[in-house]
């Protein structure tokens, strides 16, 4: 994971309420973390959540999350999130978040989301018009995308 795959960058300071009795960060607040930048790329390829997604009855819900943590965050660290969609698939993609502390990377996450349809909770397409702004947006071309949809 390199920082230079990534466009989307957003940075935080670690929070008091953020660590635990080690003195690092609890380990759920780094999918805390992980939503802030969600939140900011939606924003960024100026489709924010959810309010872009109701226009169509459809919302994403999230299938799997995994982290690997390499190094702790410790409180008042200024940390860097990174966020880039690694996979676009048919009603699903994943988002790659790397944590960072300058260029020590302290975790990788990656999530699934799959499209749905909110009153059915069944899988639907992903719209061409949401892959283009990603595949636009992307520094690299996400798995599965023909660079653009």
């Amino acid at each position: 994971m390199k920082k230079s795959d990534f466009r989307l960058v957003q940075s935080i300071r670690v929070r008091w309420a953020e660590v635990d009795a080690q003195g690092i960060v609890f380990n759920p607040h780094y999918l805390m973390y992980a939503d802030i930048g969600v939140t900011e790329y939606y924003r960024a390829i100026g489709m924010p959540y959810p309010d872009a997604f109701q226009v169509e009855a459809e919302d994403l819900f999230t299938k799997k999350s995994t982290i690997v943590y390499h190094a702790s965050a410790r409180y008042d660290d200024e940390i860097d999130i990174l966020v880039r969609v690694s996979r676009l698939g048919k009603s699903s993609f994943d988002f790659l978040v790397g944590i960072f502390r300058a260029d020590e990377a302290l975790a990788e996450i990656l999530i699934t989301y799959v499209n749905a349809n909110p009153q059915t909770r069944k899988s639907v397409p992903l719209r061409d018009a949401f892959k283009n702004k990603i595949c636009e947006f992307e520094v690299m071309p996400p798995e599965g995308s023909s660079q653009r949809v």
